[in-house]
C-alpha cells in the first residue's frame, strides 16, 4: 500500500479485503430480500467472501504485502461478515441471541486485549484455537444455510459456542501477564 497526496493505493491483498467489505451488503440484501433459494445464494456469497479472506492472507504473506491497513480491515471485515450471518440466523429464530452475543463479546474482548498489548509493544498472534474457532464457525454457518435438521443446527450452535469459549479463554490465560491489575 502506498500513500500519495492523501490517496491510498491498495495492494492485491488489500483489494481482496475491500471486495469482501463490498460483498457484505450484497450478502445481507440477498438474505433480507428473500427470494426462492435465497439461502443457497447467500451461502454461496458467504463462502466466496470467506475464500477471499483465505486468498488475501496467503497473498499478503507470500508477496510481503502485510500492511497496517490490512491488519485493521481484514479482521474487521471477517467479524462483520460472521456477525451479519449470525444476526440473520437470530432474526430468523434459528440461533439463540445469547450465542451471537457470546461471539460478539469474545471478539470485542480479544480485540481489546490485542490493542492493550499493542500499546505495550507486544503483538498477540492468532492462536491455533482461534483459527479452529474461525474454521468451525464458517463451516457451521455455511451449513446452516442449507436448512438442516434441528439436531444438526443444534450441533453447529454447540460447536460454535464451545470453540468460541475455548479460544476466548485461551487468549486470556496465555496473556494473563498483560492484565496485572493494581488493587
Amino acid at each position: 500500500m502506498m500513500e500519495k497526496e492523501g490517496v491510498i493505493y491498495l495492494n492485491t491483498a488489500n483489494k481482496l479485503t475491500m471486495i469482501r467489505v463490498v460483498i457484505i451488503p450484497i450478502f445481507l440484501a440477498v438474505l433480507y430480500i428473500g427470494f426462492e433459494n435465497s439461502n443457497y445464494v447467500a451461502m454461496a456469497i458467504f463462502i466466496l467472501a470467506n475464500l477471499t479472506d483465505i486468498a488475501d492472507g496467503q497473498i499478503a504473506r507470500r508477496r510481503g504485502q502485510v500492511t497496517d491497513f490490512g491488519k485493521f480491515t481484514d479482521p474487521l471485515a471477517d467479524k462483520v461478515l460472521v456477525v451479519s450471518a449470525m444476526l440473520w440466523f437470530v432474526a430468523e429464530g434459528i440461533m439463540p441471541v445469547w450465542v451471537a452475543l457470546l461471539v460478539i463479546i469474545r471478539e470485542f474482548m480479544v480485540t481489546a486485549l490485542r490493542l492493550f498489548a499493542a500499546g505495550t509493544g507486544r503483538v498477540i498472534a492468532a492462536a491455533l484455537s482461534g483459527k479452529i474457532k474461525t474454521v468451525v464457525t464458517v463451516i457451521c454457518l455455511s451449513a446452516m444455510f442449507l436448512q438442516l435438521q434441528p439436531w444438526m443446527v443444534y450441533s453447529c450452535i454447540f460447536a460454535i459456542t464451545m470453540t468460541t469459549l475455548v479460544s476466548g479463554i485461551e487468549y486470556f490465560v496465555r496473556n494473563r501477564d498483560i492484565m496485572k491489575l493494581d488493587m
